[in-house]
């Protein structure tokens, strides 16, 4: 029986060492090619509680830039050439503050069936309202007393907005995935998408302000790259 035992372990590390071989990382970076546009200071003069929570101008999102105008808040996606599966939803759920009087992150990603904590941490009235369109859209209002709320989409649903009735500049941006492949760049451009299978993927990259482009990769055993670069739209 031992012997039986120690053999099932056997294959089944190796079924894990096979699989975690033909898994793989893909990351890159993404770029803004033109000039930085000079955005207004935010004006949160009519929430007094919005301007203590900073001590410096508070600039919009929508087009964050790192040293060598590398871009943040990208939405990167594999959007086609998964295999046909069930991925199960994390249940860590993803966190969506409202802090400063702003959305916190700003872009973000969570999976169909995953729980999504919104919180208010300023101690003000906000209003979320999620604009959905596959799943139900809700509009809630979060007195200074209601710290906390939970929310699940339970289907896919490409990226949509966040907004705050009662402070008209604040924004976020959430898609709904059916599988965790997914990311994020920072403000350095970066992003990873970890334990990719190999095979052939279209890569998507999203920005609220300059639109999607798509690249194919193919993954192998070993780690991959591919990057992206956004250009400034020429006046009319």
């Amino acid at each position: 029986m031992r012997a039986v035992t120690s053999t099932i372990v056997a294959v089944s590390m190796f079924a894990l060492s096979v699989a975690s071989a033909q898994a793989a990382t893909l990351s890159g970076t993404v770029t803004f090619n033109g000039s930085a546009p000079s955005f207004k200071a935010i004006k949160m003069d009519a929430d007094p509680i919005c301007l203590t929570k900073h001590t410096e101008p508070v600039y919009p999102e929508s087009l964050v830039l790192g040293d060598g105008n590398t871009m943040g808040n990208v939405f990167i996606q594999i959007k086609s050439g998964l295999a046909k599966q069930a991925y199960p939803a994390p249940a860590e759920p993803v966190i969506l503050d409202q802090n400063g009087c702003q959305y916190t992150p700003h872009v973000a990603g969570i999976m169909a069936g995953q729980t999504l904590k919104i919180l208010n941490s300023d101690g003000t009235l906000h209003n979320v309202h999620a604009l959905s369109k596959v799943n139900p859209e809700f509009n809630l209002a979060m007195p200074k007393f209601r710290t906390e709320t939970t929310k699940v989409f339970d289907k896919s649903e490409p990226m949509f907005a966040f907004k705050c009735d009662v402070h008209p500049w604040m924004t976020a941006w959430v898609a709904v995935l059916d599988h965790p492949f997914f990311a994020v760049t920072g403000k350095d451009g970066k992003f990873s998408i970890a334990n990719l299978p190999a095979g052939t993927y279209e890569v998507e990259a999203w920005h609220e302000k300059l639109g999607t482009q798509t690249q194919a990769v193919t993954v192998g055993d070993a780690d991959a790259q591919v990057s992206f670069t956004f250009v400034q739209p020429e006046k009319k």
